[in-house]
């Protein structure tokens, strides 16, 4: 099975300062260990950054909008204003190029970006993982940061995408 690790939104305003995400550490570390795998066996890493409107925290090139772990200059980076980043202009193109038919998913916003994401993958003809521990999102009305990523990893996976813990994906 060949593989594809897309980092969506792992941007500082999510993992750094006041408007860090709960758990900010944790997902950090499991982000930084699915990326380090990944790339030790070759797996193609694709980032993608949200761009927000002038004056917000993901300004484009403002410190919030930086990515938190740089690409190297053989993982493309893509930007996107919309939840879904498959309407950043190249990135289909450019995860078709890899020859891979699964996607593993991780970043921000779980009920978001990821979501759109997945969904959007599905569509397009990808088997998506989505790896569990290493998304996040904010508490809301309707509970804690992890029990909003919890019902979204419910959602995904009865969409039909796969929810595995990241510390247990086998690029392999």
């Amino acid at each position: 099975m060949s593989f594809v690790l897309v980092f969506v939104d792992v941007q500082h305003n999510f993992l750094e300062g006041k408007w860090a995400v709960p758990d900010a550490e944790t997902l950090r570390a499991e982000l930084s260990a699915l990326l380090d795998r990944a790339r030790a066996v070759g797996v193609p890493v694709v980032h993608v950054l949200n761009d927000g409107p002038e004056g917000e925290i993901d300004e484009p090139f403002s410190e919030g909008w930086l990515p938190t772990f740089p690409a190297r200059p053989d993982e493309p980076v893509f930007r996107k204003t919309e939840p879904d980043a498959f309407t950043s202009p190249g990135l289909a193109e450019a995860l078709a190029v890899t020859g891979a038919r699964t996607l593993i998913l991780a970043g921000f916003q779980s009920e978001f970006c990821i979501s759109a994401t997945g969904r959007r993958a599905l569509a397009e003809g990808y088997e998506v993982i989505l790896a569990a521990g290493a998304h996040g999102t904010y508490p809301g009305e309707t509970g804690t940061a992890a029990d909003r990523a919890a019902a979204v990893e419910r959602e995904l996976e009865s969409d039909g995408i796969e929810v595995s813990p990241a510390r247990d994906l086998d690029f392999r």
